[in-house]
C-alpha cells in the first residue's frame, strides 16, 4: 500500500489506471456473511422432553399399587414373580395397567448385564401404550 507522488513524466501525460483491486469491501462483505451463519446456526439441543407436575401434590389416601418388571440377563422379562413368555404377553399385562383409572407404579429393574435393546423395548412398549407411572429401580448396581 504506498502512494504514487510523483510518476517522472511530462507534465500534462494521462496517470496510469490503478491495477490493483480494493479488497477492503469484499472483505467486510465477507465478515458480515458469517456472522450472518452464525447468527442464523440453530443451537444443538441435547434433551429430553418430560412433562413433570407442577406444585406438590396432595399425600396419597392409600398405598399405591406396586407392579415390578425385572429384565433378566438374558432379556428374559418377569412380572411380579411370573416370567412372561413373549413380548405380546408384555404389551397385554402393560394395557391392563393402562386401561385403570388410577394406574399402579410400574417398577422397571434391569439387570446389570442386560442388554439395552431388552430394556429400551420394555420402556418403549409402555410408553406407546399409555403407562404413566413407570420409573426404573435397582440403578445403584451400576455406580
Amino acid at each position: 500500500m504506498s502512494m504514487n507522488v510523483g510518476s517522472g513524466s511530462a507534465a500534462g501525460a494521462d496517470p496510469e489506471p490503478m491495477m490493483e483491486m480494493n479488497m477492503t469491501p469484499l472483505i467486510d462483505v465477507m465478515l458480515v456473511l458469517i456472522i450472518m451463519l452464525i447468527i442464523t446456526i440453530p443451537k444443538a439441543n441435547h434433551s429430553v422432553n418430560l412433562n413433570m407436575p407442577v406444585g406438590t401434590p396432595p399425600p396419597p389416601t392409600t398405598e399405591p399399587v406396586v407392579v415390578t418388571i425385572d429384565v433378566d440377563f438374558d432379556g428374559t422379562i418377569v412380572w411380579d414373580g411370573q416370567t412372561i413368555p413373549n413380548r405380546d404377553a408384555l404389551e397385554q399385562k402393560l394395557m391392563n395397567v393402562a386401561a385403570q383409572a388410577d394406574q399402579p407404579e410400574v417398577h422397571l429393574r434391569p439387570n446389570k448385564l442386560v442388554a439395552y435393546s431388552a430394556v429400551a423395548g420394555v420402556m418403549a412398549s409402555a410408553q406407546r401404550l399409555g403407562v404413566t407411572k413407570i420409573g426404573l429401580v435397582g440403578n445403584e448396581q451400576f455406580q
